[in-house]
């Protein structure tokens, strides 16, 4: 396998501020960086059009103009209408909203299989619902690769099954899980699906059509955005869930009803900063002129695929090789198999300590139970606080980077 593609990191790297590469950063999974074009959106939002949006004078005008392009290129992005996106707060608030909203659909003793994978935002406010006399039934890992088994959600599901709740990819394990298989099991009980993508989205192209699940979420700060989060749901469904806004929103008001927080104006706006910095790569890389956006973010996640499959061979083939470490997660780097999203464990030194040490040679990873904690738990880590240690990668990261972190590594584990 080459240790380079034809993705050009001097360009990529040119779009963000300069002082992210004095350190080899490896902590992408816990949220990216920010590209200087959505900087620029939110600045020129707050400079330029800071008041309530949607008014009949230039500066509120303009001000919902921004917020409609931000919605709708964030639509195009994943393959949706505009009215079945939500833009609010976090995947972990999109989801309570969620559960709330939907719970008045099922009644007691219906049943919810919540993945053991997942991280807790798509765990937590579907385990609440056992208040409501809703059963929730685990979806175990395999222990040995930290994988989603199919025949295992077979067994589980039956005709009281209501929704299967699960990640696209683990934030800890790095796995990719079969969705479209996964969705159509699931409906072939008549049951809902609800996808946490946080960890796949900065990573490969969404297409939640194509898939056919019913919910999806993500969060934009992992997509080189602000701190905000994305719900997709199918129209049919979020119109049968009940509003969790003001009352006078009406319930076919999908663009609000699922958001009682509210727009967060600016960074709504500062959403189209993502789409010029995904134009911009494009446009660099490639010469056809694709006029959709979702096309040309399609085009281009392959390409980042292809060059985050070289940097997970690299470290692959170094983890692997150690016998003091155990790596959570498949110990393949196709690019179909898996994203750049190493966990592991060491017998010699504690999970903080080795983050800590790393540190001195301006290598950045973290440390901890990555709010999955129940899939560390069910790993056998004893002291989950100090969890496991990962090192995350994104397509900005070069296979110099790589290096650094090995050597650094080799350092510290001896």
């Amino acid at each position: 396998m080459p240790e380079r593609t034809d993705l050009d990191l001097s360009f990529v790297r040119e779009q963000y501020p300069k002082n992210h590469w004095d350190w080899a950063f490896f902590e992408n999974a816990g949220g990216a960086f920010v590209p200087h074009s959505v900087v620029q959106r939110i600045s020129s939002y707050m400079t330029e059009t800071q008041v309530q949006p949607g008014y009949p004078y230039p500066e509120s005008t303009d001000a919902a103009e921004r917020m409609n392009l931000g919605h709708q290129l964030m639509a195009e992005f994943v393959g949706a209408d505009i009215d079945e996106i939500t833009i609010s707060p976090s995947t972990s608030f999109n989801v309570y909203v969620l559960a709330q909203a939907l719970r008045h659909l099922w009644k007691k003793d219906d049943e919810i299989i919540v993945a053991t994978l997942n991280h807790e935002a798509n765990s937590g406010p579907w385990r609440r619902l056992e208040e409501f006399g809703l059963k929730i039934v685990e979806w175990p890992i395999e222990s040995d690769t930290a994988e989603l088994n199919l025949d295992t959600l077979d067994k589980l599901l039956n005709k009281k099954t209501q929704l299967v709740a699960f990640p696209h990819v683990s934030n800890v394990a790095g796995n990719v899980n079969d969705v479209p298989s996964i969705t159509k099991l699931a409906h072939s009980v008549g049951a809902l699906v609800c996808v946490d993508g946080v960890a796949y989205a900065p990573h490969r192209a969404l297409s939640v059509k194509e898939w056919d699940v019913d919910f999806y979420l993500f969060s934009f700060y992992k997509v080189f955005g602000p701190h905000m989060g994305c719900l997709y749901g199918k129209q049919e469904i979020l119109r049968k869930a009940r509003g969790q806004y003001h009352y006078f929103f009406e319930e076919d008001d999908l663009l609000h009803k699922m958001n009682p927080a509210g727009p967060n104006h600016e960074s709504i706006a500062s959403l189209v900063g993502i789409a010029d910095y995904f134009d911009t790569l494009y446009a660099h890389h490639f010469d056809k002129d694709e006029p959709s956006f979702f096309a040309r973010s399609q085009a281009l996640y392959a390409k980042f695929a292809e060059h985050e499959q070289v940097l997970s061979r690299k470290f692959l083939d170094f983890i692997t090789s150690r016998e003091d470490v155990r790596l959570i997660g498949r110990h393949e780097s196709d690019k179909n198999i898996r994203v750049p999203t190493f966990s592991f464990i060491s017998n010699k030194m504690g999970s903080e300590e080795i983050a800590r040490a790393v540190s001195r040679d301006k290598v950045a990873i973290s440390f901890g139970h990555f709010y999955a904690k129940r899939l560390i738990e069910s790993l056998g880590v004893k002291d989950t606080e100090d969890g496991v240690v990962r090192c995350s990668m994104a397509h900005y990261n070069t296979v110099d980077e790589v290096d650094t972190l090995i050597r650094s590594l080799e350092r510290v584990l001896g």
